[in-house]
């Protein structure tokens, strides 16, 4: 049943009062990821429970949802961020692309309501969450075919548009719910906003060699002539990896902000995890990392989470070559999707930023446009006022 054909006014009531929301343990969250159920959700890496040991100056909880939480009867979960707001014993809780959830279930407002009482109780003021549910997408023949001056993502009509996204879009507005950044020029998402996916199941290695455009499988044959070698690397790199990575923001504009610390914080807590849940992938030549790419694996899910190359010899292509191993290794694992993470919105060829796009679409795959993060204050006169100052404090930093 869509979420659009439960009534918008009626009450916690009208849902099963038998499902519960409890804090749970690691070991039970893990356990419902890795079970059929948990993995038909796609949870991303972000509402992994090692995550929480990646953010510093954050608290964090791990929530469930179902029958019997405590005994491992669940439905969701979530990892919630807390991060505590200066001078008060108040937080504004965070869920980076989640709940884990299935949002087409007609008794959502059932555990929203669940979780949003537990987390006012647990002290927050507000909530941000990033909902699973895609809203629009559009190939990379439609796009590369619509670039010009001034064009944007927007400006093109979408191959496809999922109702259960705009369903669950909505609903939350119906219920205060407000998308983060909506009716403003900038996007103020944590979590990007677009990204770019190469579906992998039901395809074959030919078939994705296919997929890619002529200057793509040019340039994977150019890196294979010149000797590139693509191979795995490990902690040990990661310094090399964060020299690469400064080089490329400041060759390509861009500044993420985040330490080699932070790096190594995320190779040791996702792999302590899972082994080989986070990979460091290397394109050497002649004996030099001229580039250094990192995979997250989850489920059924494969993101290309950072990628990072040297200003020289880039003739030899060691980044397309890096992609195409990732590419077939994601296939090899059995993975649904690749995800390549963000990509800007621009379409005009003269935009800096619109590189980053073109170099994506030469795969092949597809622009989807997520639902984006949604915010909502907590009941009351204290959590409202707190939550104005809060992006009040938000807005000065930006």
């Amino acid at each position: 049943m869509s979420a659009l054909l439960v009534p918008p006014g009626r009450g916690l009531q009208e849902w099963d009062p038998a499902v519960r929301l409890e804090p749970i343990t690691a070991h039970a969250y893990r356990a419902f990821l890795a079970s059929p159920a948990g993995e038909d959700l796609g949870a991303g890496f972000l509402q992994c429970p090692s995550w929480a040991d990646v953010k510093e100056g954050w608290r964090a909880r791990l929530l469930g949802w179902g029958p019997d939480p405590a005994a491992g009867e669940l439905t969701g979960v979530a990892l919630v961020l807390l991060r505590q707001f200066p001078g008060t014993r108040k937080y504004f809780a965070y869920l980076p692309e989640g709940p884990v959830a299935d949002w087409s279930a007609p008794d959502i407002d059932g555990w929203l309501t669940l979780l949003l009482d537990h987390l006012r109780g647990a002290g927050a003021f507000a909530v941000r969450m990033g909902p699973s549910p895609a809203y629009r997408s559009w190939d990379a023949a439609r796009l590369k075919a619509s670039t010009g001056p001034g064009r944007r993502l927007g400006d093109v009509l979408a191959g496809e548009v999922d109702p259960l996204g705009t369903a669950v879009a909505e609903r939350l507005r119906a219920r205060a719910w407000h998308r983060c950044g909506e009716g403003s020029d900038g996007d103020t998402d944590a979590q990007p906003h677009h990204v770019f996916r190469v579906p992998l199941a039901g395809r074959t290695p030919e078939d994705l060699w296919s997929g890619l455009n002529q200057e793509w499988r040019r340039n994977v044959r150019r890196a294979e002539k010149e000797g590139v070698e693509v191979v795995l690397g490990g902690a040990a790199e990661l310094p090399e990896f964060y020299r690469l990575l400064r080089i490329t923001e400041e060759r390509d504009g861009f500044r993420l902000g985040r330490s080699l610390s932070y790096y190594q914080r995320q190779y040791t807590a996702l792999n302590a995890e899972e082994p080989g849940r986070m990979k460091l992938y290397l394109a050497r030549h002649r004996g030099e990392i001229l580039a250094a790419h990192t995979m997250i694996t989850v489920g059924r899910r494969v993101w290309y989470q950072t990628g990072a190359s040297a200003d020289h010899r880039r003739e030899v292509r060691p980044s397309n070559a890096l992609q195409w191993r990732m590419l077939l290794d994601a296939h090899a694992l059995g993975a649904d999707v690749y995800d390549m993470r963000g990509v800007p919105s621009t379409l005009d060829p003269d935009d800096r930023a619109h590189g980053l796009l073109r170099w994506k679409l030469g795969t092949g795959g597809q622009v989807v446009e997520t639902l984006g993060e949604w915010e909502k204050p907590l009941p009351g006169t204290a959590n409202h006022t707190l939550y104005r100052a809060f992006q009040a404090y938000l807005a000065r930093r930006r």
